[in-house]
C-alpha cells in the first residue's frame, strides 16, 4: 500500500502532467473524429499523415524529458537561480532541430507518403495533411521544453489552462477549415492539419508569456545557455529523442504492415492506435511525475527514496489503467461509433479494442519505469531495450502473422499484449537492480 501523503504527492504532480500528455493524443483523436465520417479514404489518409508527422516531431519531443530531469535535479540541489538554464538550452536546441526538419519534410512530403501508401486518394489526402502538420514541428519542440520546465519545478498545473485554450482553438479551427465555415476555405480532411498547426503555435505563445512572468529571475531568455548546459541537455535529450523517433517509426511501420492487409484495416487501425495511445499516455504522464520525483531524490542523495518512488508510481498507474481500460473491453462498439459509422469497420475493430483495454495493466510497469529511468539518466539503456523489443521482436512477427500468414488485425493486436508484458518484466528487473543510482548528471 502507498502512504496517503505519498499518493497525494504523486497525484498532485502527475495529474496535470497526464493532462499535458493526453493533449498530444487528443489532437490526433479530434482530427480522427472530425474526418472519420468523411469515409475510410479520408480516415486512412489522415492516419498516414499523423504517423509520418509523429516520426518528425519525435526528434524534438525528447527535449521535454531532458529539461524536466535537469530542472528537477537543480531544484533538488537547491540551485533555484539556475532552474531556467536547462529551459534556455532546450528552446535553442528545438529551434536548431525544427527548422531543417520542417524544410526537409515539406519538400519531401509526397515521396514520404508514397512509401506508406499506393492508393491515389489516400496518398493525396495524407500528403496535404502531413505538409500542414510539419509546419508546427517548432511549436511542438517549444511546447515540450516549456512543459519540461514546469514539470521539473513541481508546478505542473500551471500550463493546464493553456492546454484547454489550445484544444478548444484546435476544434474550432479544424472543423471550420474542414467544412469551410466563417468565410474560411473548405479544405476537407487536410484542413484539420492546418487547424492543429495553428493551435500549437498559439500554445507556444501562451507558454512563453506564462514562463516569462515566473522564470525571468531564474535567467529565462536573459542568459545565453552555458556549454555545460547544452552538453547535458544533448546527453539527456538525444537518446530519448532517438527512442521516440524509432518508436514513432515503429508505429508508422505497423501502420504500413496493416495497410498490406487492406484499406478497411488501415482506416480502423488509425482509430485503434490513437485510442491505445490515449489510454497509454496517462501512465506515461505518471511516469513523467516519477522522472521528477526520482531525479529530485537523487539530487538530494536519497537513493532509497528514489527507488521507492518508482514502485509507488507503478502501483498508481496499474490501478488507473485498469479503470480507464474498462470501457474499452466492456463497450468497444460504442466507443468506435464516435469515430466511424460503417458497421463493418466497427465490427473489425471491436475485438482489438477489447484487447487494448485488457492489456493496459501489463504495460503499466514499462511505461512508468521507462520515464523513471530517464529521470535517473539511464537514457541509452532504455533506448536499447525499447527499440530491441519493438524492432527485433514485435514488428518482424507482426509482418509474419499479418500480411504473410494472413491471420489479420486481431492477431497483430494480440501480439502487442505479449510485447508489453515482456517490456514490463525487463524494466522491472532493471529498476530492482539499482544500477541507475550510480549515474552522474
Amino acid at each position: 500500500m502507498i502512504e496517503r501523503q505519498r499518493l497525494r504527492h504523486i497525484l498532485t504532480l502527475g495529474l496535470p502532467i497526464i493532462g499535458g500528455m493526453l493533449s498530444q493524443s487528443l489532437l490526433n483523436l479530434v482530427d480522427a473524429a472530425m474526418v472519420g465520417h468523411l469515409g475510410e479514404k479520408s480516415l486512412a489518409g489522415v492516419g498516414l499523415g499523423s504517423y509520418a508527422n509523429f516520426m518528425a516531431i519525435a526528434l524534438v519531443m525528447g527535449l521535454g524529458a531532458g529539461v524536466q530531469a535537469l530542472v528537477a535535479r537543480r531544484r533538488g540541489e537547491g540551485r533555484d537561480e539556475k532552474m531556467a538554464a536547462p529551459l534556455n538550452a532546450g528552446l535553442l536546441i528545438a529551434l536548431g532541430l525544427a527548422l531543417p526538419l520542417t524544410l526537409l519534410c515539406w519538400w519531401f512530403a509526397r515521396p514520404i507518403m508514397q512509401l506508406l501508401s499506393t492508393d491515389p486518394q489516400v496518398l493525396e489526402i495524407g500528403t496535404q495533411y502531413f505538409e500542414w502538420r510539419t509546419l508546427a514541428i517548432l511549436a511542438v519542440g517549444l511546447n515540450f521544453s516549456f512543459r519540461g520546465y514546469w514539470n521539473g519545478s513541481h508546478r505542473s498545473g500551471v500550463y493546464m489552462r493553456t492546454l484547454v485554450i489550445m484544444h478548444v482553438t484546435n476544434v474550432l479551427l479544424s472543423y471550420s477549415l474542414i467544412h469551410g465555415l466563417f468565410g474560411l476555405p473548405r479544405m476537407g480532411a487536410p484542413g484539420s492539419g492546418l487547424g492543429t498547426a495553428l493551435a500549437l503555435y498559439l500554445g507556444s505563445l501562451i507558454y512563453a508569456a506564462q514562463t516569462w512572468r515566473s522564470a525571468a529571475k531564474q535567467g529565462f531568455l536573459t542568459r545565453w545557455p552555458a556549454r555545460q548546459d547544452m552538453q547535458a541537455m544533448l546527453r539527456l535529450s538525444l537518446p530519448n529523442s532517438l527512442q521516440q523517433f524509432f518508436f514513432a517509426t515503429g508505429i508508422t511501420t505497423l501502420f504500413w504492415i496493416i495497410g498490406q492487409i487492406g484499406t478497411a484495416e488501415l482506416a480502423i487501425a488509425h482509430v485503434l492506435i490513437n485510442l491505445a495511445l490515449f489510454l497509454i499516455l496517462p501512465a506515461i504522464g505518471l511516469g513523467m511525475a516519477a522522472t521528477t520525483l526520482v531525479s529530485h531524490s537523487l539530487g538530494g542523495q536519497d537513493l532509497d527514496g528514489a527507488h521507492r518512488w518508482g514502485w509507488d508510481v507503478v502501483k498508481v498507474a496499474a490501478v488507473g489503467l485498469s479503470l480507464l481500460g474498462a470501457p474499452f473491453w466492456l463497450a468497444p462498439e460504442s466507443i468506435l461509433r464516435l469515430f466511424v459509422s460503417d458497421p463493418a469497420l466497427i465490427e473489425l475493430g471491436s475485438w482489438p479494442l477489447r484487447l487494448t483495454g485488457l492489456g493496459m495493466v501489463l504495460d503499466a510497469t514499462a511505461l512508468v519505469l521507462t520515464q523513471a529511468l530517464l529521470g535517473a539518466g539511464a537514457n541509452r539503456t532504455v533506448m536499447a531495450v525499447s527499440l530491441g523489443n519493438q524492432w527485433l521482436f514485435f514488428l518482424p512477427l507482426a509482418y509474419l502473422i499479418g500480411p504473410v500468414l494472413g491471420y489479420g488485425l486481431l492477431a497483430i493486436w494480440g501480439l502487442q499484449i505479449l510485447q508489453r508484458g515482456l517490456a514490463s518484466a525487463i524494466f522491472a528487473l532493471m529498476w530492482q537492480r539499482r544500477g541507475w543510482t550510480r549515474i552522474q548528471l
